[in-house]
């Protein structure tokens, strides 16, 4: 049976989607390709308050994972989610105030003061370059001088405390392709269900995910998230914000196009009046050497007496 549900690429619905436990847990059990066992959306949340340039939406979570050998670790994720393409830089900075967060140090037996293990997760709404797999596991590794892998005495707290893996996901390249859980728990996020006549619904088969009780629960909650005033407030302002990005992204683009052919314009233009000048001075060139007067020739080729004077 079709259902409608909130489309979870607006902040608002995606903050409430992952305000519950029980979604966060499956959706970053799924990431990490690992069971979240406890989960907890840090203190700060930081969204880009401003919408400057961009719309970009972060959360942080402390999570409690199970390793291989069942034993639990903690780890720090930094989740950003952006639907506009825009520069790393603004990645980077924002991973800069996170390693110098001191909130972000261990707590308990850590004399040394290691910083938590990282991992930054990026749902982008935007393809990457040429790059076609939908999700990218960027993952570090230690070599010695030979490029022999390290791996007596790692993972180490110091290396772990500096460096980083990262998860990069490219949502429109999920469509069509749900051969994993990973895809099958982002794929509530496929643009291509969208109503036709409301981008703030999906429209969702909710037969596709009977039996599952984690996707049952991720859909009931979009659901309620439909229904909420609040929320469908939030995404109205959150649709504003696009099309006036949407209107100013057109515009720039019009105005670069009107440039373009103006500079393409002028350096014909250019071009054009180099060659007639070109042609005058091996014009004025040949009068000169046939003996005709200096003062004549200028006159004729608008060129200066200087000029002509000055030819050999």
């Amino acid at each position: 049976m079709m259902i409608s549900i909130a489309n979870p690429i607006y902040d608002a619905v995606f903050k409430y989607l992952m305000e519950d436990n029980r979604v966060a847990k499956t959706v970053l059990s799924a990431l990490l390709k690992r069971e979240v066992v406890e989960v907890e959306m840090r203190k700060h949340e930081y969204t880009n308050g401003t919408r400057d340039k961009i719309s970009m939406f972060r959360i942080d979570f402390g999570a409690k994972v199970r390793q291989d050998d069942g034993s639990l670790k903690l780890v720090l994720i930094e989740l950003q989610k952006t639907w506009l393409e825009t520069e790393t830089l603004r990645f980077r900075q924002y991973l800069g105030t996170q390693y110098a967060n001191p909130d972000n140090i261990l707590k308990d037996d850590n004399p040394n003061g290691y910083g938590i293990p990282m991992i930054t997760v990026y749902l982008l709404g935007h393809r990457v370059g040429e790059i076609e797999e939908p999700v990218l596991y960027v993952r570090h590794k230690s070599y010695d001088y030979d490029g022999v892998e390290v791996t007596k005495g790692m993972p180490d707290p110091f290396v772990e405390s500096l460096v980083h893996d990262s998860i990069i996901v490219q949502i429109p390249l999920l469509h069509g392709r749900v051969n994993n859980r990973l895809v099958e728990v982002l794929s509530v996020f496929d643009q291509t269900n969208k109503d036709g006549n409301n981008r703030q619904v999906l429209n969702i088969d909710e037969d596709t995910y009977r039996g599952d009780a984690e996707m049952e629960h991720i859909l009931h909650r979009l659901l309620v998230a439909a229904s909420d005033a609040k929320l469908r407030q939030d995404m109205n302002v959150e649709d504003e914000y696009f099309s006036a990005i949407e209107t100013r992204d057109t515009a720039i683009m019009r105005r670069d196009q009107r440039i373009a052919e103006q500079s393409a314009q002028l350096e014909e233009q250019s071009a054009q009046l180099e060659e007639q000048r070109s042609a005058l001075l091996i014009s004025a060139k040949a009068m000169k050497t046939a003996g005709i007067p200096i003062e004549q020739i200028a006159e004729m080729t608008r060129l200066s007496v200087e000029e002509i004077s000055d030819m050999v």
